[in-house]
């Protein structure tokens, strides 16, 4: 941990607690503990409810069959645990739609959750009838089942507001809808609900909402049509939650004599402790051999960690030296499988975290991996073949992820500008890995005791509802040319007092949202997008069809033919800059940027400064643009290797396929212009193709 991570830390918890932290970091020379593996008597009949359950024919649950009634004859909002079986109640959902001879929508926030049900979805109904639909791939798009991301799903609507056509679906499911929440993806999920025809029957899906009854009667207030919520609040699989004594045993963390969640008297004895022992030194991470040890002694593995950073991640794979899997039939069936999977891919094959999978059964999972390699460790989690997997929390939003055991080490995590105590939306998203539906009685929340860890805290949100899901709605240069196509002003801003936002705060959002939208009305008049009378002009109409971050940039480099138009591997060089959303360091060395690429890069980048102040003048954000992060996908377009663009680039592995997805994303934007601009639409198909390549996409 740096000492800036410390200090943020030490100051976001006052003056008591921040005295109380410098002490701990005095006290550094106390004695770290001795592990031996043992566990307080009181668990033992917990520990006996461990193991697989005996395979039964699967009955559903009374919920499950109450949303299957509910969605026949209305809307329904499903909020329900992690793997209590929502997706079984979306399967039954699309066949009936299925046999009826009807069609059906599969919407995830998630590119890779989308190519799962793909896989699900075409075993369970048969591939001639699903398709995908995520940017990255388009397969089979009339099938009667299509898999997608939101956004696809939003784009759709769009067009078909525009050419005056009804949504060719019946049912359109909503997977994770408390990803309505999300500050940044939010509005997507919102402009589904207010766009989708009231015919269509809306199934959303979600773990943790905690106003679902005010979002269903939002829903209700806007379609005209009933909203049932059904909701389970019971886990498949009972939690218990432990702590680790830094002595090497296990305890329960609650008191069973309370009603409420209070820390058992001797987690309490600990906490109070003037010197108690540590686990060890706060300047390291744990000795997580040992403690996987501890876990294996008592038959909690498989066991996800959640750690507070990649890096974190990456190092606790070699504190885990020691640990073996068990059994040698497993660990051959381990050997195998991994070859099974790397074979196709010489990125995967020579991954620097290849030994530590293979002979010690654990892997790190983070935004900083390859995706192809993110996946064997699902891959291989799921299968029950690992022993552990260290991961950052975004693991336990919406990955199929299950463990046994879920381990925290602190309570709080960063968000990108402090640390922040975890929500009880978080809490729940993480302890929810644990204790697998069909293959565990029950599963274990193990709690290590550390310096940023509150017990009180953690006790807390035990017993926490999730947190209410807020409106994201927000207005955007391609939200408004593309109502536009279809609305006029005073249709779109009857369409914004339809918001989320409206329905909760009664009239002084939804007058924000006016003023702002004639505020990007306003500007794209005056730039020559949108006429006095509310229509998209010639330019407006293609402009509407750049549904990116950062659609009037693009428009006006090719309105004014700034953007290179014969050479893909210098267009995509070029999107990537417009992309990319890191602060960069654009002193590069002689010789890592072609002249080429240079005078291209200054080219774009004078032919739009006066445009971007008129922007900034305006009150709009722009993001500069930046020449290292065109380097590094010249540097791949130009068939360099994977390693060379990552040292150009200078951010991790999964930054920079995550850059070129969204490159190549703008590109297929740019080569869906083919009428006005023939010439780069041609040449940003070839840019696509040169790009999206291992290990960037993977079968």
């Amino acid at each position: 941990m740096s000492s800036d991570s410390d200090d943020r830390r030490s100051r976001r918890y006052g003056s008591r607690k921040g005295r109380r932290y410098a002490a701990r970091r005095q006290r550094r020379s106390r004695q770290i503990s001795t592990i031996r593996p043992q566990a307080d008597p009181r668990l033992r009949p917990v520990f006996a409810n461990i193991g697989v359950p005996e395979e039964m024919p699967f009955r559903p649950d009374p919920f499950q069959l109450e949303a299957l009634d509910a969605v026949q004859r209305a809307d329904c909002l499903v909020t329900a645990p992690t793997g209590a079986g929502k997706t079984w109640i979306a399967k039954r959902a699309i066949e009936r739609v299925l046999l009826q001879g009807g069609h059906s929508w599969y919407a995830s926030p998630l590119k890779a959750l989308s190519n799962a049900k793909l896989l699900e979805f075409a075993t369970e109904f048969g591939r001639e009838n699903v398709g995908i639909l995520t940017g990255d791939r388009k397969e089979n798009a009339d099938a009667p089942i299509v898999v997608g991301t939101t956004e696809i799903l939003r784009n759709q609507l769009y067009d078909a507001m525009h050419l005056g056509q009804d949504l060719d679906t019946d049912l359109v499911v909503l997977d994770e809808a408390h990803f309505m929440g999300d500050p940044d993806r939010g509005v997507v999920w919102e402009e589904i609900m207010i766009y989708l025809p009231s015919q269509v029957r809306l199934l959303l899906l979600s773990a943790t909402i905690g106003n679902a009854d005010e979002i269903a009667g939002w829903l209700e207030s806007i379609r005209e049509s009933p909203t049932i919520v059904v909701e389970a609040t019971e886990r498949p699989v009972e939690l218990y939650p432990l702590f680790l004594h830094p002595s090497g045993t296990l305890m329960p963390l609650l008191s069973p004599e309370s009603s409420k969640p209070r820390l058992d008297h001797k987690v309490r004895t600990y906490a109070n402790a003037r010197n108690p022992p540590l686990l060890y030194d706060p300047r390291d991470l744990p000795p997580f051999g040992e403690i996987l040890e501890v876990l294996r002694r008592f038959n909690l593995l498989p066991a996800i960690f959640f750690l507070k950073s990649r890096s974190n991640c990456d190092q606790a794979l070699d504190l885990c030296q020691g640990h073996r899997p068990r059994g040698a039939q497993r660990r051959e069936q381990l050997h195998r499988r991994i070859g099974e999977l790397v074979a196709e891919s010489r990125h995967l094959a020579s991954h620097p975290q290849l030994w530590h999978l293979r002979n010690l059964a654990v892997g790190a999972h983070h935004g900083g991996q390859l995706p192809p390699w993110k996946l064997v460790l699902e891959t291989l989690m799921t299968e029950g073949l690992l022993d552990a997997v260290f991961a950052t929390s975004t693991v336990a939003a919406g990955v199929n992820f299950p463990a046994r055991s879920a381990v925290l080490i602190q309570s709080d995590r960063f968000d990108g500008h402090e640390f922040v105590p975890l929500t009880p939306t978080e809490f729940h998203q993480m302890t929810g890995r644990a204790g697998r539906r069909g293959m565990d009685h029950i599963g274990f929340l193990v709690v290590l005791p550390g310096p940023f860890m509150d017990l009180d805290l953690i006790a807390r949100l035990w017993a926490s509802a999730p947190l209410d899901v807020p409106s994201q709605v927000q207005v955007s240069f391609s939200m408004v040319l593309n109502l536009l196509l279809s609305h006029t002003p005073a249709e779109i801003e009857r369409l914004l007092q339809q918001s989320f936002a409206a329905y909760r705060q009664k009239g002084g959002r939804y007058r924000r949202l006016v003023q702002e939208f004639e505020r990007y009305l306003a500007f794209l008049q005056a730039h020559g997008y949108v006429t006095g009378e509310g229509l998209p002009t010639e330019s407006g109409g293609w402009a509407s069809l750049l549904r990116v971050d950062q659609p009037l940039l693009i428009a006006e480099a090719l309105k004014h033919e700034l953007l290179p138009d014969t050479d893909p591997a210098i267009l995509a060089a070029i999107v990537a800059s417009f992309v990319n959303e890191r602060e960069t360091d654009d002193h590069l060395h002689t010789g890592l940027v072609p002249r080429t690429l240079e005078r291209a890069f200054v080219r774009v980048t004078r032919g739009l400064h006066r445009f971007v102040e008129q922007m900034k003048r305006a009150g709009f954000e722009t993001r500069p643009l930046y020449l290292r992060p065109a380097a590094a996908v010249y540097a791949w377009a130009a068939e360099e290797t994977w390693q060379r663009a990552v040292q150009i680039s200078e951010v991790a592995d999964g930054d920079l396929t995550m850059l070129i997805s969204r490159t190549a994303d703008n590109l297929r934007h740019i080569q869906a212009l083919h009428a006005p601009f023939p010439t780069v639409s041609r040449t940003a198909a070839s840019a696509v193709d040169l790009i999206m390549r291992d290990p960037v996409i993977y079968e």
